[in-house]
């Protein structure tokens, strides 16, 4: 080997075949991988299609995090040649000489390799910065497809409520945290761990159907101080007057009753008291007219719901238009204005006659 990049590594053996695991500065990764490469028939790459709408979103978690960002482990197979020299004391710690002429192919990384040569494009100082990097010997197409498919077949994806459990930069996040913990209801009965609740689960919510409650209520506005408070205000004042909550809460209701017999719990009956709640927040209206929730029938066999977010064959509606019908619903009993989008909303619910008798 005339010429050769030299790394510090480690040296492993997985399924009888060594590997290495290198630390690589970021400024090399465009010499190493093709990441714009020309189009080639999926069954002749290993990889999937670079999706470029995800890199500007990786790209400006490095930038505007360069003191606390973090990655894993690139994973990628070495089509040529590579020799390990270990030290003395240990044999598997040593330095890795790969061949300037050795062709790299990314088994796992893709989008991080090439949001981080964007965001070197940015910030050039990022360059002496290290990401470490699994190689393996290539063995040929085959084996390059088959490890793809291991590595992302196996991997076990994260649920949305445990990512926003440990999100410290998601404001909003933070904010859904601190309404759960400050409600005690919510606290006592929201699972903040996994994204969907068994027949008998404990729980009565997941910490992601309360974080999407609250999207509904701030829109695309920031968080501040006033949205923590008031989303504290808001769902201990709905705890206070949910009926069938507290009916539960009281012991006169099963858990299992209230899962199967009303919709006060369904991620849909959620959204939609955030989408109520959002009336008092832009408004800035008192919470006073939310006493009211106790006078609804939320029974599934109410027809307030059928086709709202009942369908006709009994089952639960979980679209969009569901949580706003369900809202419209909920704004009507508590006297509240409906917006031109409620309307607009209320009117698919009617007749072609109807709708015609209402532009009249």
């Amino acid at each position: 080997m005339d010429f050769f990049y030299s790394f510090p590594a480690v040296c492993g053996v997985q399924a009888d075949r060594q590997y290495y695991i290198a630390m690589f500065p970021l400024r090399i990764l465009s010499k190493l991988f093709d990441i714009d490469g020309e189009y080639i028939p999926p069954e002749y790459r290993a990889q999937r299609r670079l999706n470029e709408q995800r890199i500007p979103e990786i790209r400006n978690y490095i930038l505007e995090n360069p003191k606390t960002y973090v990655f894993s482990a690139l994973a990628a197979s070495v089509d040529g040649e590579m020799e390990f020299f270990p030290c003395d004391d240990n044999k598997q710690l040593g330095t890795l000489h790969i061949s300037i002429d050795a062709t790299f192919l990314i088994n796992d990384g893709q989008h991080r390799i090439a949001a981080i040569l964007e965001a070197l494009e940015e910030k050039d100082d990022l360059g002496s910065e290290t990401i470490s990097m699994v190689l393996f010997e290539d063995l040929g197409l085959s084996r390059s497809q088959q490890m793809f498919t291991d590595l992302n077949k196996h991997a076990v994806r994260t649920t949305n409520s445990i990512a926003e459990l440990y999100d410290s930069r998601d404001a909003l996040a933070v904010a859904t945290r601190e309404a759960i913990k400050a409600v005690n209801f919510l606290d006592r009965y929201t699972d903040k761990e996994h994204d969907n609740l068994g027949k008998n689960s404990a729980s009565l919510f997941t910490l992601n159907m309360v974080y999407k409650a609250n999207k509904r209520i701030l829109g695309n506005k920031q968080v501040s101080d006033r949205v923590s408070t008031f989303l504290i205000e808001f769902w201990q004042t709905v705890s206070d007057h949910m009926r069938p909550w507290n009916e539960m809460d009281q012991g006169k209701l099963s858990k299992r009753d209230l899962r199967e017999q009303t919709i006060a719990v369904q991620a849909v009956c959620l959204q939609a008291l955030g989408r109520v709640g959002s009336y008092f927040f832009n408004e800035n209206k008192p919470l006073l007219p939310l006493d009211n929730l106790e006078s609804i029938d939320w029974r599934r066999s109410s027809p307030q719901w059928l086709r709202r977010t009942i369908g006709e064959n009994g089952r639960i509606i979980t679209n969009n238009l569901a949580v706003c019908l369900t809202a419209a619903a909920v704004k009507e009993t508590l006297g509240l204005p409906l917006s031109d989008e409620d309307i607009r909303h209320e009117q698919k619910l009617m007749s072609p006659h109807e709708r015609r008798r209402a532009n009249v």
